[in-house]
């Protein structure tokens, strides 16, 4: 092999370990052996598993942040980027499953720091300002839009997590269903919503 092909072999071999067992539980020994090549040789290309596994989330970063803010900024009525912006995350977690499990094992998105969550919230940006003009047009409060593209990002996201196991029902009709409970909720929201009941007060 090349030292480009040699380099693309660990990468490979790296990203399957790490999607099996994260990166605490793999081991330079484990890449070496399953490259067959000696330690030297790992260490020789990326300085250790950190090296591979930074270049490796950066790629998987770069792929799916290409995927959803391409969906966002195609334009079109809102309710279309929703589905379109699902549709892209699901067919990531589809043609890149190991990928995702290296993002979502490390950094899950429940968790409020860490590279994928990062990249959530960066997505959320986005959509807030989509959201703050549909606000705006609905006579609802823009400055609210912050929290309610956390609320949505952060759904599709854990759907997202859910279905990379489960795989039903098809992708399709999972970001049907995104849409669906998003969207109808969305345009049925009232000015001032308010709790039906008040909270009991703590012991």
């Amino acid at each position: 092999m090349t030292a480009s092909q040699r380099r693309e072999q660990l990468l490979q071999v790296s990203r399957v370990l790490f999607a099996e067992k994260g990166f605490e539980g793999t081991s330079v020994e484990e890449i070496a052996a399953r490259a067959e090549v000696s330690k030297p040789v790992v260490y020789e290309h990326f300085g250790g598993k950190e090296g591979i596994y930074a270049v490796i989330v950066d790629r998987e970063i770069q792929g799916l942040t290409s995927a959803l803010t391409g969906a966002l900024s195609s334009g079109g009525h809102p309710k279309v980027l929703l589905e379109r912006t699902a549709l892209a995350l699901l067919t990531y977690i589809e043609t890149s499953e190991d990928g995702f499990r290296i993002l979502v094992r490390d950094s899950p998105v429940a968790q409020a720091t860490g590279t994928f969550s990062s990249l959530i919230g960066d997505v959320a940006t986005q959509v807030e300002h989509l959201l703050a003009d549909q606000f705006k047009r609905r006579g609802l409060d823009p400055r609210v839009s912050p929290i309610y593209a956390q609320m949505l990002v952060g759904m599709v996201a854990l759907t997202g997590q859910y279905w990379l196991d489960v795989r039903s029902p098809k992708k399709t009709d999972v970001a049907a269903h995104l849409v669906n409970l998003a969207w109808n909720g969305l345009s049925g929201m009232e000015k001032n919503p308010a709790l039906t009941s008040k909270p009991r007060p703590e012991a």
